[in-house]
């Protein structure tokens, strides 16, 4: 049998030789197969979240109207009208995994929640998404043009949810709006899963202006009230404060769980928004949440949203669920003029430490309330301020 000789220069050369080929192999494969996919349908997702009456029906349809996106209004107003005998807390994994389906385009999970014989209008407020009066679904309105809420109504919302999911499937951006969470945990999830890219859009309000125009529709939010505390006994006249409370520490919880110490897979994620800081600048603040989620500014959604925003009005209370050309700075001052100093006090005592971080100055007086040229919003750079919420409110585990 014949011998082999090697030497120790050959033997080095070998194991280079291996090494690198295990090395070239494990990069061939991590390209291949990537630890963290990004999502296979390439969509972006997003969630407004925020609270009813803080302006989120406009920075809806500012969506809504866009033509890359398809979008729907408080698709979690189905579970808490299904299952309004129970309260916010048990019903936000509801809520979740709702959320879950539909920004993947299922919208049989719906089914549990709507009536027998159901389509598109028995989705709640379905005609304040153009995506469901255009094509593919209803060939009303062109996805380059604007919706008519109206005309909607007249000819579109008979197809089915199949029509709804193929609609859904053929946008490249798909937004919800929801009012019914209060924490961020729930979402989680979500967050963390593969086939969802999610972004959070978080928008307040000044709760005192909150309260103003919450008054002009009372009577609607009863259901949500009692959900939103609990169920529980409360006094009439404490009620529209208990759940100012709650409103104010939920936004304290969601920001500050997203911008103190924010778990790896929400970072670059979470976007806060000020009504007031798009009242003022609407163009700017609008342009800039765009960017944020991934979608181009048209010379028609610009010239749109100045119009709406500019309107001579403060708005009617049988507009308080519309969107209609009213001038957005005078609506987000009205508050000063119309609520009674009393009710303020009050607000700014419930609200104290969420109106400190999301930077509300509060009014020591009727007078200074009253003027107008004393500025009450705080610049949101560089300002900062931590306040924690009590600690028996909403832990932080699903």
């Amino acid at each position: 049998m014949p011998r082999y000789r090697v030497n120790c220069s050959t033997m080095m050369f070998l194991v280079i030789l291996q090494g690198a080929g295990v090395v070239l192999f494990f990069s061939w494969y991590t390209q291949l197969s990537p630890c963290d996919p990004q999502p296979s349908n390439a969509k972006v997702h997003v969630l407004l979240l925020s609270s009813w009456r803080s302006g989120s029906s406009f920075l809806g349809q500012v969506f809504s109207q866009h033509p890359s996106v398809f979008y729907l209004m408080e698709p979690g107003w189905h579970v808490w009208t299904k299952l309004q005998k129970n309260g916010a807390r048990a019903l936000r994994m509801a809520v979740r995994d709702l959320l879950r389906s539909v920004f993947q385009c299922d919208f049989s999970v719906m089914e549990s929640y709507l009536p027998e014989n159901h389509n598109v209008s028995s989705l709640f407020m379905w005609s304040h998404s153009r995506a469901l009066c255009s094509p593919p679904i209803c060939s009303l309105t062109p996805r380059n043009q604007f919706s008519n809420q109206t005309l909607c109504l007249e000819k579109c919302g008979a197809e089915g949810l199949q029509g709804v999911k193929q609609a859904c499937d053929s946008y490249s951006h798909v937004v919800y709006k929801d009012v019914r969470l209060f924490e961020l945990e729930s979402l989680y999830p979500l967050l963390q899963d593969s086939n969802l890219d999610l972004r959070i859009i978080h928008l307040v309000r000044d709760p005192r202006a909150v309260v103003r125009s919450r008054e002009e529709s009372a009577k609607a939010f009863m259901s949500d009230n009692a959900i939103v505390l609990e169920q529980k006994r409360i006094k009439e006249a404490d009620v529209q404060y208990q759940v100012m409370q709650e409103i104010c520490r939920s936004h304290v919880r969601i920001n500050e769980r997203a911008v103190m110490k924010p778990p790896p897979f929400l970072k670059g994620r979470y976007k806060l928004v000020r009504y007031e800081d798009m009242a003022r600048n609407p163009l700017e603040e609008i342009n800039a949440v765009y960017q944020f989620v991934g979608l181009e500014m048209t010379t028609e959604l610009a010239t749109w949203i100045y119009k709406v925003t500019h309107g001579k009005g403060k708005g009617s209370i049988k507009e308080a669920f519309k969107i209609t050309s009213r001038s957005a700075t005078n609506v987000s001052q009205a508050w000063r003029t119309m609520l009674p100093h009393n009710k303020v006090r009050r607000i700014q005592e419930v609200c104290k430490g969420a109106m400190s971080l999301l930077g509300y100055r509060t009014v020591n007086s009727e007078k200074e309330q009253k003027r107008l040229d004393i500025d009450l919003l705080v610049p949101r750079e560089p300002y900062q301020f931590s306040w924690l919420p009590d600690k028996t409110q909403h832990p932080n585990k699903n």
